[in-house]
């Protein structure tokens, strides 16, 4: 089954009086338990789709299905339940809250999920042993190293089980040994877990840790 269908996607902005064409008409199918690498150069419509699949801002026009629902005809509050339920996001910049430990800032996903006072999933604690941080979620932010605040953020994406987790350069910010540590977890977790993953990266080392790489120039899948 298809997890994320995307049919002729165009997404306009009006800048002044000029038209920027970020998305020309973008055909993209991701099975469930894919790991699928986008790359491109700055201004290729990436981040865009990062954007639209999350659910983060509308397309222009075209279809939208995630998990066989239809993004472009929800509502907002719809978007925003989807947001908390069924995608996970993992940004270059970890988005830690400074004042929570690494549990903390996991259980704050839960909370926003309402999934506050809900059992955990018991799975998510083999997610944690495979991120290798379960001695770590004590501890804030400034106590950690970057590869340990990304992994921490990974795993607060992945807390409410989405069926989707996006990653936008989640190693920009890391050097060479952490990145790889990253970047194998993401790939134990879909090898293991069947996690269904999109990753951004103008990296193709970081994109050769997917299954598959789609290269986007000019807004447009090439």
């Amino acid at each position: 089954m298809t997890e994320i269908e995307v049919q002729d996607l165009i997404k306009t902005y009006r800048v002044g009086d000029v038209e920027v064409h970020a998305l020309r008409g973008v055909n993209l199918k991701i099975e469930r338990g894919e790991f699928v690498a986008i790359v491109g150069p700055s201004g290729s419509g990436k981040s865009t789709l990062f954007h639209i699949l999350g659910g983060l801002t509308p397309p222009t026009s075209g279809t939208v299905l995630i998990d066989g629902r239809d993004l472009v005809k929800m509502s907002e509050g719809d978007r925003t339940r989807l947001r908390k339920t069924t995608v996970g996001f993992v940004f270059q910049k970890y988005n830690l809250l400074p004042t929570l430990t690494g549990a903390g800032n996991i259980e704050i996903a839960r909370d926003i999920a309402g999934k506050n006072g809900q059992e955990r999933d018991p799975q998510f604690e083999e997610i944690l042993k495979l991120l290798g941080i379960s001695s770590r979620l004590h501890h804030k932010p400034r106590a950690l190293s970057g590869g340990e605040q990304q992994r921490i953020a990974i795993a607060r994406a992945l807390v409410n089980h989405p069926a989707l987790l996006l990653a936008d350069e989640p190693t920009g910010n890391l050097d060479t040994e952490n990145s790889n540590a990253v970047l194998s977890v993401l790939q134990g977790l879909n090898k293991s877990l069947g996690q269904t993953i999109l990753m951004i990266t103008h990296d193709p080392e970081a994109a050769a840790y997917a299954d598959r790489t789609v290269t986007m120039r000019d807004g447009r899948v090439v």
